[in-house]
């Protein structure tokens, strides 16, 4: 991964997104028809991982946020938890690193931008492997920090990056545990870019079934999922022909270009 610098971090009144973390303010704007570039991401961000989930599977999502999953993902087992106690959650105040779930409860898990928030990704991926069946999934959408999205987390100074953080410590945080909307997006290179070491420190819990990158202008032109930015608004013509400059910058250029990676990792017996 090419880095401008390896780390960058803001203090929260630095941020230039707006609506930080209201997700109330977000579901209205999603139901409103301003978000015609944000449904198309989204639908980008979901509508995939129905290829990896059967009918008559039962499934959850950490970290639902605004609970945009609901509106892509057509298994009918689907329920959506997050730190938060909105109304829109079944599950509510549930901590990802801690879940209270009992063993093998599900048979997919959703984690949607969301592990580059979590303070201690280890604890995470072993509660993930106790409460999902044998054999079952956890579907991931995450940041690819390229040289895009560095350049625009440094002008937004929104979130930030720490490429020297040791993601497989237990003792120190990878993220702000007083903030759950505090975030690192190196922290998925860090987890998953060198399979070796991601086979050392995770290979008796998971298997990597299926990765892809994707996605550069369609996230930056969407004006943003939960915290909100400027956008030009666009026909869904023109919606997929960017999606399509997309996928070419992203096959040929991803340390510049990408912005997201999808990955579902398979339930290993400890």
């Amino acid at each position: 991964m090419f880095k401008i610098v390896d780390k960058v971090e803001f203090a929260p009144e630095e941020n230039k997104m707006q609506s930080i973390a209201n997700t109330k303010e977000a579901i209205k704007i999603f139901n409103s028809n301003k978000s015609k570039n944000l449904k198309f991401l989204l639908e980008q961000r979901f509508n995939w991982m129905n290829k990896f989930i059967k009918d008559d599977e039962t499934g959850v999502e950490f970290g639902s946020g605004a609970g945009f999953a609901k509106y892509f993902i057509t298994n009918k087992n689907f329920r959506m938890s997050d730190l938060s106690d909105d109304d829109h959650l079944d599950f509510k105040k549930v901590d990802a690193q801690a879940t209270k779930f009992s063993d093998d409860s599900f048979n997919y898990v959703i984690a949607s931008n969301m592990i580059h928030h979590i303070p201690y990704p280890m604890k995470f991926f072993r509660e993930m492997n106790r409460i999902l069946k044998p054999n079952g999934k956890l579907i991931i959408f995450e940041s690819y920090c390229s040289i895009f999205f560095q350049l625009v987390t440094i002008i937004m100074k929104h979130e930030g990056f720490d490429f020297t953080k040791d993601v497989w410590d237990e003792k120190n945080p990878k993220s702000d545990e007083k903030n759950a909307w505090a975030g690192n997006v190196a922290v998925p290179h860090l987890i998953f870019d060198n399979k070796k070491i991601f086979e050392k420190n995770l290979g008796k819990l998971f298997s990597i079934e299926f990765e892809e990158l994707t996605e550069c202008f369609i996230f930056l032109n969407s004006g943003g999922v939960t915290s909100k930015t400027w956008h030009l608004p666009l026909p869904l013509f023109l919606l997929k022909m960017l999606n399509f400059i997309d996928k070419c910058l992203v096959k040929v250029l991803p340390s510049i270009f990408c912005m997201g990676r999808r990955m579902v990792l398979k339930k290993r017996s400890v």
